[in-house]
């Protein structure tokens, strides 16, 4: 029987804007076992965001409980939280999120300079591998401006890969790239969830969304559907399927 990684009951979250009160979160419920790859749907406005941000450590919630690998968040402290979040959570932005003036082997060591039991070799070591694990072992010289969008997605991948964390959390991951750039984006995440990675993926996309395994969607404040991804798509055939670029 699979683990459970994320459990969260009656997750609330309030904003306060002026003397507005807006509730962006109203009593989610949620598991996630391990080795699922669950999208997270919704518009602007439906709470998603929010629901990542408290899966990711970076807010807490107003209401309610968050189990992340048997570890109640809400009894952690802002140490605790910060050390928690750089070894059990991968983070994937759509802006990537890399420091321009520093190259891809550089980028995806640098959650490793916050983890004080790793040594500079072995730091290295590590980056390489996740590089050379995202078919990026050509490129971890290069500068994020010497990269095209979707190589700089791949470094930001080893980069959350390079603490081999319990879970990977991506915001829209693809919702910078072209239709090719984001199927490639999809194959190397179908292909890291095939060897065991948990990965929590928000977008707005219902066609990305068929590459998950289910699909979560919210809508105000609440999980309205849950539903496992029949007829999933992959996403090497449907790299096939597109007509070869003319250059």
């Amino acid at each position: 029987m699979s683990k459970t990684i994320i459990a969260v009951n009656q997750l609330k979250k309030d904003f306060f804007v002026g003397e507005i009160t807006v509730h962006a979160l109203k009593g989610v419920d949620l598991k996630i076992q391990e080795g699922e790859f669950v999208a997270i749907l919704g518009t602007s406005g439906s709470g998603k965001s929010t629901m990542l941000n408290i899966l990711g450590c970076l807010d807490k919630p107003t209401g309610g409980t968050y189990i992340l690998d048997d570890v109640s968040m809400g009894e952690l402290s802002k140490n605790e939280l910060a050390n928690l979040r750089n070894n059990k959570l991968g983070f994937v932005f759509q802006s990537y999120n890399l420091l321009p003036r520093t190259t891809a082997l550089e980028n995806v060591e640098l959650p490793l300079f916050y983890n004080p039991g790793v040594k500079s070799r072995e730091r290295r070591e590590r980056a390489i591998a996740a590089l050379e694990s995202v078919g990026l072992a050509d490129r971890m010289h290069h500068m994020p401006n010497q990269m095209s969008g979707g190589q700089q997605q791949r470094v930001a991948i080893a980069r959350s890969l390079v603490n081999d964390p319990v879970v990977i959390l991506a915001d829209e991951a693809t919702g910078n790239l072209d239709t090719r750039t984001s199927y490639e984006i999809m194959a190397l995440l179908q292909d890291l969830n095939e060897q065991g990675k948990t990965i929590v993926f928000v977008t707005h996309e219902t066609d990305i969304a068929r590459f998950t395994t289910r699909n979560v969607v919210f809508r105000d404040g609440h999980i309205i559907r849950e539903e496992p991804v029949n007829n999933r798509l992959l996403a090497r055939e449907m790299l096939h399927a597109l007509p070869i670029e003319e250059d």
